[in-house]
């Protein structure tokens, strides 16, 4: 079943962004890692870092548009995900620390030596374990958002409503993380990483084993999206997306649909913040920021909402001006983002790969004719319009 989704959606921009993704988990370690630093093919470990983060925020963008663009649910809260998964595996790399920090303390975080604890927390307990983080990393996004959903849902809150729900959700959890008493870290967050798995996280190794870990789970996840969005259930996803009344009428349970989508879509920004915090080397309670979530919006449109691939595109691209932005010019980043989610808005509704689309359907076709080779071979040939009328009439 799982090969005949992949079948029908395994076509154009969708395969050729699975092959671009698989070969750059290949080719960007061995350019790093195989080749001199003054080769003119060598990638510098400071480029496999900033693409490694640009994937991650790829990955957080195809989970939004998996509910956005399929289901019609617009998430202004999707960063809240993002962050859980990024604490999960920022506890497990500050349990890696252990005598190493300021304090040496074997058990105990800096930041919890600093602030006299005495113990452990009981929710630390098990962070030790790099399954048992990753687990973490996607149950506990996958359990805020099911339990969200399903009061959310069964209470059919819809459209602006839902989303400014959900902003106000991880504002919520913005203002929590903060307080020192919850145990994550407070305003300063978790940093000061040693290892992952006993490796250096500052290691280049490392670094490109990051990459490839982010390149494989984004193609992973597009699969995944994929096989969601060709299946009957995709198809009920779309129709509630564009007629939910209607939908509910024909006796589709559209909240169970709703639910799913939004619990799976969750997991996968989880995953996305997982990968990103080894790679950046910090997290902290300004990842939960609604900004971000915003942000992330404008990647989804900007590449072309409901494809999974423009999403995609989409984040790599807004990302690569910001860097770029914020470096030359940095007092108008925040100008020509918002400059650029309206042009999308008013130009652009259906985004990149919708503006590739539409050109491509503007272009002339070519026309077959007939060769002599084929009358010849005694080809049947289309009788000229006179003809035709007189044979009708015949």
């Amino acid at each position: 079943m799982m090969v005949r989704f992949l079948a029908g959606g395994l076509t154009g921009t969708r395969l050729a962004m699975l092959a671009l993704l698989l070969a750059a988990a290949v080719l960007v370690p061995v350019l790093n890692l195989s080749l001199p630093a003054d080769h003119p093919l060598h990638v510098p470990t400071y480029a496999v870092t900033l693409m490694g983060k640009y994937l991650t925020y790829a990955l957080l963008a195809l989970a939004l548009d998996l509910v956005w663009g399929y289901c019609g649910i617009l998430s202004l809260g999707h960063a809240a995900f993002f962050a859980l998964g990024g604490y999960a595996m920022g506890m497990y790399l500050m349990r890696q620390i252990g005598t190493r920090g300021v304090y040496g303390d074997p058990v105990l975080p800096d930041f919890m030596v600093f602030l006299n604890w005495k113990e452990l927390p009981w929710y630390w307990s098990g962070f030790d374990a790099f399954p048992f983080a990753i687990a973490m990393a996607l149950a506990v996004p996958g359990l805020l958002a099911f339990v969200f959903g399903w009061f959310a849902f069964r209470s059919r809150v819809t459209g602006v409503y839902l989303s400014i729900i959900t902003q106000a959700m991880t504002y919520a959890l913005l203002l929590a993380f903060f307080r020192n008493d919850m145990g994550f870290g407070g305003n300063n967050g978790l940093t000061d990483f040693k290892d992952i798995l006993g490796y250096s996280v500052q290691s280049d190794a490392t670094r490109s084993g990051l990459f490839a870990a982010s390149a494989l789970a984004l193609a992973a996840s597009l699969v995944l999206a994929i096989a969601i969005t060709g299946s009957k259930l995709g198809k009920v996803l779309i129709a509630v997306r564009d007629a939910e009344s209607r939908t509910r009428f024909l006796g589709y349970r559209v909240e169970h649909y709703k639910l799913f989508v939004w619990t799976v879509s969750a997991m996968m920004a989880g995953l996305a913040g997982a990968l990103y915090v080894p790679q950046v080397g910090i997290i902290n309670p300004g990842e939960f920021a609604p900004a971000n979530s915003i942000e992330a919006v404008i990647w989804v449109a900007v590449g072309g909402r409901g494809t999974l691939v423009g999403p995609i595109i989409g984040a790599v691209l807004v990302n690569f001006a910001k860097s770029w932005f914020t470096a030359a010019l940095p007092e108008i980043w925040l100008f020509a983002l918002g400059a650029l989610f309206v042009a999308v808005t008013l130009f652009l509704p259906k985004g990149i790969l919708g503006l590739a689309a539409t050109l491509r359907a503007r272009l002339p076709k070519r026309k077959d004719k007939t060769s002599p080779a084929d009358v010849s071979a005694g080809a049947p040939i289309a009788p000229a319009p006179a003809l035709a009328r007189n044979q009708a009439a015949e």
